[in-house]
């Protein structure tokens, strides 16, 4: 078994997507690992709405395409399109400790690096995990990064009756 580790991403009804989507990954892969939820505004997507964004890992012996393409079948489950605001998004952040391309996947992904979103809950859920490429932790990654125009903060959250979440 592999750590798998997903950041996931909605536009649009935020709440119902991110739920779907967690209820679609335990059916799938079973035990989650699940990070705070963080609303941010807009960082170069669509519309102008803010954005619900947390990082899942668990286990799986999945080959990476099949990963990917069951990220890409679960958001087209649910309302996803090529243009226009996002129903759901769910990126393949890494796959164990694999670096370089694989079946078409560039592991590990480069938004770990770029985005607050993306970083931030990643560091708090996994924060002493390395990064494939750099090789320093999580948490050293967040400490040192400047979010600059990238606000965003955690907020109330419950999934099957349990709070994954709570604001500041």
């Amino acid at each position: 078994m592999t750590q798998v580790v997903v950041g996931i991403g909605s536009h649009v009804e935020c709440e119902r997507h991110v739920r779907a989507c967690l209820d679609a990954l335990a059916a799938e892969f079973g035990e989650l690992r699940i990070s705070r939820v963080f609303e941010s505004e807009p960082v170069g997507a669509p519309g102008n709405k803010n954005v619900y964004n947390l990082v899942v890992a668990f286990d799986s012996r999945a080959s990476v395409g099949e990963l990917k393409a069951w990220c890409k079948r679960t958001e087209r489950a649910n309302g996803r399109i090529d243009r226009g605001p996002v129903t759901l998004d769910i990126d393949l952040l890494g796959v164990g400790d694999r670096r370089g391309t694989f079946e078409g996947v560039s592991l590990p992904h480069d938004d770990i690096l770029r985005f607050a979103f993306v970083l931030r809950p990643l560091a708090e859920l996994l924060p002493d995990a390395r990064h494939p490429i750099t090789g320093q932790r999580y948490a050293e990654l967040w400490a040192g990064f400047d979010p600059g125009q990238q606000r965003l903060w955690p907020v109330d959250f419950t999934w099957r009756g349990q709070v994954i979440s709570k604001a500041d």
